[in-house]
């Protein structure tokens, strides 16, 4: 139990299921009783509306029915309730009631009963005013400093002001620069209308100016407004307070001054009446409602403010004075006065949780329990602490980041690729200009073995490959139960892909509310995105691959591509991609050599990993342990290295339409605010051609717009057939340096660390950062190079020339016995053991074949470029 709870005095729960906001609540003698005695004024969104009057005979009772003075049902939701002084002739209270599309004024009035039914209490409408537009809130005073009545302000939900002089309708005006309503307030002192704009400003505007503003009930269009003669609605004071206001309380008692109490999401603000901030106090928590009220120190003003974590703290001006806890979150908090007891705390929460609570304290009597003493067994406490020092020693032993994975999981799922293409191609909106472009079917399986709670399948390939549907959703699976989902994959770009893997992705709950994910790869077919065609001898790109083995005839490694009829003596085979390229494959009668051959650099890639896969997976089929393959020939940097440029070329094209589309826009709008204030003016001046330069600047941004959207589609083939070549000379290093596994995800990461090329990460500052800091770390020839400092920013360099040096001196270190690590041991260790860091190739290495193999540059013995390798 705690100590500063809200000690509750009356409370009751209003309806089933109704929902109630910040104007629902109100307190005061409504029904003019005379006793002083307060009654609570209750408006749900269900259209309920009802009166009490509070009275328990002891603290702690139920509540009983004379309790509940009245409950009618309106039929229309009540968005606030409030009690002044509203019929012209009286000076008696009234309650007004603010639906969306009406106002109502109702008279309360209580009949004494002659019988043991009680008094019997009933509404008159006094009068109702129908809105032409939806109602947002509703604030009174004696506008215009009327004595004995209350007016009635309405805010609507496009921004007017609708004032109410009683029965009569006043007139309407619009807020300038007007986006989503505030809360709002009356000042009787300075006679102005307070809110908070959507600018997060709280904004004062006189009712005077209101008056005698533009009337906004004779122009119907927003621009006819603008441009209408009469005085413009200005703003008195703007105070900026950066934040969002939940509510606004004006409040001026004989003891102090006026004040204006601001209760923002994260700030409260006490300000004077001219705008000026008195006070401050930054919350350390979410405020839901707030209400100032009279303070018994002279000078000082108290405030309630409930919280999102059923708090309410009394501050006096910023000094927290008390804080006690309620049973709910309060959507409003009313003090009011009850019989003999005054200043009770009403709140009522958003699901009609009632209560009258006061503050103060009740000793609570509960007593802990004494704790059983026991005798303390030394022995088996030494022999548990070795036990578990045992545990935590073999537990820190292993070094890994990643948890080990389990044994059985719980959700597994499985990707099973079709062996054969659709017959009828599933292929959606595809761009690729071929005839027909054939898909295949992906069938995807989730086991599960427990209870998975919403399990989410998500299936990725990468562009510009695409799936039929990538997103499935399921229900709730049930132990040793399965889920199968069936799928299509297609090109859809006209690039050939860099990859022919694809990801499947469960994420899903266990019953615990642990989120687990699961995944698994598949791989597609080369046949996908090509298909035979003849041989072609000519091509501008020649790689030759050694293997240790004979030459396997194609019927045999590539059945899916070689007619069975040509038999063992098919030696040459030809790919033909869907984008339009050919690619052919040849096999050595006399050597245990394979030539791939293009046109283009990029589309060697897919067929040579086709070819060394299917080598491998033969050989293995056949027992052959000892298979490998090697690359003796020179890596293709020259042409590598031009289409960097072109990708890079693109990424600059890029930048400047996106400069140039800048500057027509910023054109564009000066021309617009010119015409605009030609349109505006009372008379009528010549437009001076803004129209046709209108017109000009306007057809410039669309051609703009359209070359930036054509280069950034060429941007992402050309990104496409950067990532295809990278993978291609990734490989032929892999198989020229004979990396390791590790060595060759070192090379993997450091080549292509990206999945995608954007302005603001591109390709190219990426992997020169990585290829220099494997040149100052594994790589280094002396400590003076490890020694340098990398920038500390990425950002999009001016060319491409430091890139292709970097990448040009990245394969000679490795030519000269470098070794990819990325261990700042085995660097330091490398640099100590091998002078100048990296072995020297002997000379007779350097008469025999000047060119180093992997590099189409020709390096002296001190390791520095001469001459570019001239063709034949």
């Amino acid at each position: 139990m705690s100590l500063f709870k809200a000690r509750e005095w009356w409370s009751t729960i209003l309806g089933e299921k109704e929902e109630f906001d910040q104007g629902c609540l109100c307190v005061a003698d409504v029904d003019n009783s005379g006793s002083g005695q307060d009654k609570v004024i209750v408006g749900s969104y269900k259209g309920y509306l009802r009166i009490f009057n509070p009275h328990p005979v002891k603290p702690g009772d139920e509540v009983q029915p004379e309790d509940l003075l009245l409950e009618v049902q309106l039929r229309e939701p009540i968005l606030q309730v409030e009690v002044g002084k509203f019929v012209s002739g009286t000076e008696g209270l009234h309650l007004a009631v603010l639906h969306c599309r009406k106002l109502c004024v109702y008279a309360v009035s209580g009949t004494q009963g002659n019988v043991e039914h009680g008094n019997q209490y009933q509404i008159k409408l006094m009068y109702e005013h129908n809105l032409q537009r939806t109602a947002f809130n509703m604030t009174y005073g004696p506008f215009g400093g009327v004595k004995g009545r209350d007016l009635i302000c309405i805010q609507s939900m496009d921004g007017m002001l609708m004032l109410f002089e009683q029965e009569s309708y006043a007139f309407g005006r619009f807020l300038p620069g007007f986006l989503l309503p505030g809360p709002l307030a009356y000042s009787s002192r300075t006679d102005s209308f307070i809110t908070v704009s959507s600018c997060q400003q709280v904004e004062s505007y006189k009712y005077q100016v209101l008056a005698f503003a533009t009337d906004a009930d004779e122009r119907q269009d927003t621009e006819q407004r603008k441009l209408s003669s009469g005085k413009r609605l200005a703003v008195d004071w703007v105070l900026n307070i950066g934040e969002q206001a939940l509510d606004i309380c004006v409040v001026s008692f004989n003891q102090g001054v006026s004040s204006v109490f601001v209760l923002g999401e994260r700030n409260f603000f006490c300000l004077k009446d001219n705008g000026q901030i008195r006070f401050m106090k930054k919350l350390d928590y979410s405020p839901s409602c707030f209400i100032p009220y009279c303070s018994v120190q002279e000078g000082s003003i108290n405030t309630l403010i409930a919280s999102h974590i059923k708090m309410l703290n009394v501050y006096q001006d910023v000094t927290l004075k008390w804080a006690t806890q309620l049973p709910c979150i309060p959507v409003s908090v009313k003090v009011a006065n009850f019989q003999d007891l005054k200043g009770v705390i009403v709140t009522l929460s958003d699901d009609g949780h009632l209560q009258c609570s006061y503050l103060g304290t009740d000793p609570s009597l509960f007593q802990a329990p004494k704790v059983d003493s026991r005798e303390i067994n030394y022995e088996e406490m030494n022999a548990e602490m070795k036990e578990l020092q045992k545990i935590i020693r073999e537990a820190t032993k292993t070094q890994d980041i990643l948890p080990e994975s389990e044994k059985q999981r719980d959700v597994t799922v499985t990707a099973e690729v079709s062996p054969h293409l659709d017959e009828e191609s599933q292929a959606i909106d595809s761009e690729v200009k071929a005839g027909a472009v054939p898909s295949i079917t992906v069938k995807i399986t989730i086991q599960s073995r427990v209870t998975a709670q919403k399990p989410n399948l998500a299936v990725c390939v990468q562009a510009p490959l695409a799936v039929t549907c990538d997103q499935f959703v399921f229900g709730d699976l049930e132990p040793d139960s399965s889920e199968t989902v069936v799928l299509s994959v297609f090109l859809k770009e006209n690039c050939s892909p860099s990859e022919l893997e694809g990801t499947c992705l469960v994420s899903y709950n266990i019953p615990t509310g642990i989120p687990k994910v699961t995944q698994c790869n598949f791989s597609l077919p080369l046949k996908l995105v090509c298909f035979p065609a003849q041989p072609s001898k000519a091509a501008n790109h020649k790689l030759t691959i050694d293997t240790n083995k004979p030459p396997i005839s194609f019927v045999t490694i590539f059945p899916d591509f070689v007619d069975p009829s040509e038999g063992d003596q098919a030696n040459a085979l030809g790919f033909q991609f869907l984008t339009g390229s050919k690619t052919t494959l040849l096999a050595s009668k006399t050597s245990q050599r394979y030539r791939i051959q293009s046109d283009q650099l990029e589309d060697l890639w897919l067929v040579t990993k086709e070819l060394i896969q299917r080598l491998q997976e033969h050989f293995k089929k056949q027992n052959c342990k000892d298979f490998a393959c090697s690359f003796s020939g020179s890596i293709p940097l020259q042409e590598y290295f031009e289409l960097i440029d072109r990708h890079f070329e693109l990424r600059l094209n890029a930048e400047k339409y996106q400069e140039l589309l800048s500057e027509r826009a910023v054109q564009f709008r000066a021309i617009e605010r010119r015409l605009l204030t030609r349109f505006k003016d009372k008379t009528p001046a010549p437009l001076q051609h803004l129209d046709t330069l209108l017109e000009g600047t306007y057809r410039e941004v669309i051609a703009l717009a359209d070359a930036a959207e054509e280069n950034q589609a060429n941007m992402f083939q050309a990104f496409a057939k950067l990532k295809s070549a990278t993978h291609l000379v990734i490989m032929l290093i892999s198989l020229w340096q004979k990396l390791s596994t590790d060595q060759t995800a070192i090379l993997e990461a450091t080549l292509l660390p990206l999945a995608e090329d954007t302005q603001e990460l591109g390709w190219e500052e990426t992997v020169d950062a990585a290829v220099s800091y494997l040149l100052r770390t594994c790589l280094s020839k002396s400590s003076k190079e490890q020694a340098l400092t990398p920038s500390s920013q990425l950002s999009m360099p001016k060319d491409t020339s430091r890139l292709k040096k970097n990448i040009t001196l990245f394969c000679d270190r490795l030519a000269k016995g470098g070794c990819l690590s990325l261990s700042t041991d085995s660097a330091t260790q490398q640099a100590a053991v091998m002078p100048g860091g990296c072995a020297t190739i002997p000379e007779s290495d350097l008469e025999e074949r000047t060119i180093i193999p992997g590099s189409t540059a020709m390096f002296a013995s001190h390791g520095q470029t001469t001459r570019q390798k001239s063709k034949p």
